[in-house]
Parts: C-alpha cells; structure tokens; sequence
C-alpha cells in the first residue's frame, strides 16, 4: 500500500510503498478515509537527531478516520463496515487517569513506550492503517470523514483547553485566541458555541482575521504590541478573562500574559516553545496558566456532537495521498487556510 512517510532527520516526507498491515491480537484494522495535515508532525520532522525519538521510517498522521476492514478475535465494539474517528491520544487503559477517559495524560505511556499514530506508532497517512485497541475508535455516525477528521485533533485539542476555563467565562466575559489557524478557528467557534464569552481574534494578516471573523470571532485584532491595549480597551481596562494561544511562540506568550486581568486563564496550546514566566509582579493578580495536551475521548465524543448540530465545522484543503507532501509545504509556507486534509 501507499504510506506517507518522514524517511530521514531533515528531510520532507515522500510517498513510498510499504507492506499492508494486518491485525493483530486486540487490534483494528482501517481503511483510511481521511487523514489530517497538523503543525506537530512539521514539529517533530524539525527536530535534530538527538531529540527526535519518534522513529525512522515514520507514518505521518494523528488525525485519522476509516472504515473498519478487520478486527482480531476478541473485537466486540465495533465490526467491518463500520465507518469511525480515531481518538489518537493512546495510553495504558489501565491507570488512574486511563481510567476517567483521560488516555491523553496517560501515567505509564511513557514507560510502556506507547506512542500515538503518527507521533511514533503508524498513523493515518497510508491506504490502511492499524488502531491499537477498539477503545481508541469513536462512531462518526454519519458525519463526513473529510470534513470531521481534523475534529479528532483540532477540535478536541481546543475544546479540552476551552472545558478548562469554562468556570470564567460567563455572560459579559471576554475570550482571546491567539492564531487563528487549523485548531484556532475551531476554538472560535467552540467558545462560540459553549460559552457566554465575547472572542477576540488575533493574528498576523487580515487574510486570517477574515476566517476568525467568517466562524465568529466579534473582533479581529493584529497581533501585535498593540493588541494589548486594543484587548485592554474592549475589556474597559480589565483584561481578558481567559486567553488562548494557539500558536505557543515567544511573542504570542508574552501578548497572552500581558492581556490576562486578574482571576484570568492564560493556555498555552501551542507548540512554540515560548514560556511564560510566572510570579509576583509577572502576571495580574491569581491568573492561572495552563499547557494541555490533546483532549478525553469522551470529549471528542463531545466535539463529535457539536459538528453534528451545525456549531462547529472545520475550514479544510483536500489533497490526495500522492499530494499529501505538497500539503506539507503549503502549510510550512503558511498557505494553508484552515486544515489540509488527505484523503487516500
């Protein structure tokens, strides 16, 4: 079958032919119908040697949706023909956290060397693909693969950060979002849609504003050093009651801190590498700061619902598996308008 894969340290990924996978004990065997293209796998492709730890070839492809092809003896959950998400997070099943749902802050993972598809384990970029555990499928139950995919990551990696601050952002409340790319405009519409909250967009060129202010957003500010004021004008001097930056870069933490009032949430969600120091006098009185990962699968089961009810819907490119590296550079070049999504 065809595979997208990262073949080497510095190198672009390239479509090659690999061996079809088959099942085995415990396991789901997919037909993929949809694969999505996110910022994380441009991540870890720039890692130097002696950090990347994901291994060589690699799979791309955390968001992942397909048909069920096979099942291993024991299979009851789900059979061949069903058409389901991949909840990508995976852990143990067995600890504490695993428990709740919550495989995404799994405590053995780690230790046990469980990685997730596309982030070490095969992923979702190749004609087939295998899911480790029937708990780590989720129905789409009639919606899109195409359209949906991307929900699996980009929606639920915003919902589960958004879930967080809920408490704060009741009825004349205000919510930042920083970036306003492939999770950002989902977040939009997902405060939108759960919240009491005012939003306000921030990014690098009107281009982007306008996605922020199609899906919701009621203002759509530059980001820049005087967003700051700006957000500090439209709150009447208080502040953003919960800021989330999507993007994770020095500059965009440093305006996130600074836009926070009091009792305000800063979440960082991107993977910028930025850092924001915290401590008397470095941030508004009692705000809390945050770097979630990825999201429960009951709450993907949650974003699941909400794109059926119409409130949240993904901007997305398609491109075939063959297209898949071209995907890859137009979202390196920032050309990518919401979510790319490869379909086999």
């Amino acid at each position: 079958m065809k595979a997208l894969q990262y073949r080497e340290i510095g190198s672009r990924p390239e479509v090659v032919e690999v061996p079809d996978p088959e099942v085995g004990p415990g396991q789901v065997l997919l037909k993929v119908t949809a694969a999505g293209v996110c910022h994380s796998d441009e991540f870890i492709m720039s890692l130097p040697a002696e950090q990347y730890v994901y291994g060589l070839p690699l799979t791309l492809g955390h968001e992942g949706a397909g048909i069920v092809e096979a099942v291993a003896d024991g299979v009851t959950g789900v059979k061949p023909g069903d058409a389901v998400a991949v909840y990508g997070p995976w852990g143990c099943g067995r600890c504490h956290m695993c428990a709740q749902g919550k495989e995404n802050y799994c405590l053995n993972a780690a230790a046990e060397h469980i990685q997730p598809p596309g982030l070490g384990a095969p992923g979702s970029m190749a004609e087939y693909m295998i899911v480790d555990s029937e708990r780590h499928l989720v129905p789409l139950d009639g919606l899109d693969p195409v359209q949906n995919v991307s929900l699996t990551d980009a929606g639920l990696t915003p919902y589960h950060a958004i879930k967080n601050s809920l408490p704060k952002l009741g009825a004349g409340t205000t919510a930042v979002v920083i970036g306003t790319g492939g999770l950002g405009h989902v977040g939009i519409q997902i405060l939108r849609a759960i919240s009491g909250a005012t939003v306000v967009a921030l990014d690098v060129n009107e281009e982007k504003l306008a996605l922020a202010r199609e899906v919701g957003a009621q203002h759509a500010l530059l980001s820049n050093a005087d967003a700051v004021d700006a957000v500090r004008e439209l709150t009447g001097g208080r502040g953003a009651n919960a800021v989330f930056d999507f993007v994770g870069v020095q500059p965009t933490v440093d305006l996130a801190g600074a836009m926070a009032g009091s009792e305000g949430d800063v979440t960082i969600v991107g993977i910028g590498g930025g850092a924001l120091p915290v401590g008397f006098g470095r941030v508004a009185y009692d705000v809390a700061v945050r770097t979630p990962y990825w999201g429960s699968r009951a709450e993907l089961i949650e974003v699941l619902d909400l794109a059926r009810a119409g409130q949240v819907k993904v901007e997305i490119e398609t491109y075939t598996l063959d297209e898949a590296p071209k995907a890859y550079e137009r979202l390196h070049e920032g050309r990518i308008r919401g979510r790319a999504v490869i379909v086999p």
